[in-house]
């Protein structure tokens, strides 16, 4: 029996390396061929290399705020498409799946020009400008929920929400609930990211020091950049509180384990996995995100229950009320985790798989 080949476009940040990988792996083990494009960037998360073949694409977000970047970039997208042309005539798939991101595009578009199917993927809640171009070549948009704002009423019969793509580790990890709202001491993960970690250490450790002030037991798990580690362990160590300092971690299910509240950025990975491993959230949206799509994320798990917001202007006025609100009123955090229970991505794999057999066999 001949595997069918899928090639699964990605690149960039973690929120859509990560995504890209699981759907990968999974794939790998229902018998297909997979292979992966990605950018230099987004290469350093694939730490198992082995596993997948890996092919390097360019990419280059369209920097219009100067003549000479915007030209560079659209050298460089000229440039991918070209190798995504030639690699895709080599070695011709059965569907493209893009992952969302600039770092998808050329081979996207590349695959319409060679007649490829190819479907995309959404896990914000504004769709992004590269998804929004390809939208009408594509065959699907599959969203990770329904509320997407953005597309024009004339695509919507192309819309298939399908959840959160995230890992099927994630998503077979059982967390005790009780832990998390019944706990006399707080439990702290701060998960940076690619484009937090700095500000992060910067700004929210005076803030661990004044609840230590007010006489709860707190322990930092601290997500940080390689020469921060150093600056910030003695400053846990001067004030003492407990602390571990990580840079980056492949399992961060370990983390999840040990913590009862997160301080994270906004991106849809992200909080997709803290909402399936049912851990309560303070969602500090990204203020440069594009389209301000870190702060649409966080507004819709706010309404949902599932979390708490709070804007990046407000960290060293309002963070420290809200933690010691959150850990005196039991009651809210059995509401989020409440929230949180009654939502699953569990069978997400699955019904991705079937959606895409279904274009693959697709006459046109």
């Amino acid at each position: 029996m001949i595997k069918k080949k899928i090639l699964i476009a990605t690149g960039g940040t973690g929120g859509h390396i990560f995504p890209a990988y699981s759907l990968a792996k999974y794939l790998t083990g229902k018998d297909y061929n997979i292979e992966l494009t990605s950018d230099k960037r987004g290469l350093k998360f694939f730490t198992e290399r082995n596993k997948f073949r890996l092919i390097e694409i360019p990419s280059s977000p369209l920097l219009n705020k100067n003549i000479f970047k915007l030209f560079y970039s659209i050298l460089i997208n000229f440039y991918a498409t070209i190798k995504s042309l030639v690699f895709l005539v080599s070695n011709r798939p059965a569907i493209v799946f893009g992952m969302g991101g600039y770092s998808s595009f050329p081979v996207c578009i590349a695959a319409y020009f060679l007649k490829i199917k190819f479907v995309i993927y959404e896990n914000n809640l504004i769709i992004g400008k590269a998804n929004k171009y390809l939208l009408p070549f594509a065959k699907k948009i599959f969203v990770s929920y329904k509320d997407l704002e953005g597309i024009s009423n004339k695509y919507k019969d192309k819309l298939i929400t399908v959840g959160n793509i995230v890992r099927e580790e994630i998503l077979k990890t059982n967390i005790p609930l009780n832990e998390k709202d019944e706990s006399n001491s707080l439990k702290i993960l701060v998960l940076g990211g690619s484009q937090a970690a700095k500000i992060f250490a910067e700004i929210l450790p005076p803030i661990f020091e004044q609840i230590k002030k007010s006489k709860i037991s707190i322990k930092i798990y601290q997500q940080c950049q390689k020469n921060q580690s150093n600056e910030l362990a003695g400053f846990y160590q001067k004030v003492n509180i407990d602390y571990e300092i990580f840079n980056f971690k492949d399992n961060i299910i370990d983390y999840y384990l040990k913590t009862n509240l997160v301080i994270t950025r906004s991106g849809a990975s992200v909080l997709g996995e803290l909402l399936n491993v049912k851990i309560p959230f303070i969602s500090i949206p990204l203020p440069s995100s594009a389209d301000n799509h870190q702060y649409k994320n966080a507004e819709f798990y706010l309404k949902k229950g599932y979390g708490y917001l709070l804007e990046e202007k407000d960290i060293k006025n309002k963070l420290y009320d809200l933690i010691i609100s959150i850990f005196e009123d039991k009651s809210s955090i059995k509401n989020v985790l409440s929230n949180q229970k009654q939502y699953s991505d569990k069978n997400i794999f699955r019904n991705l798989k079937d959606q895409i057999e279904k274009i693959i066999d697709e006459k046109n």
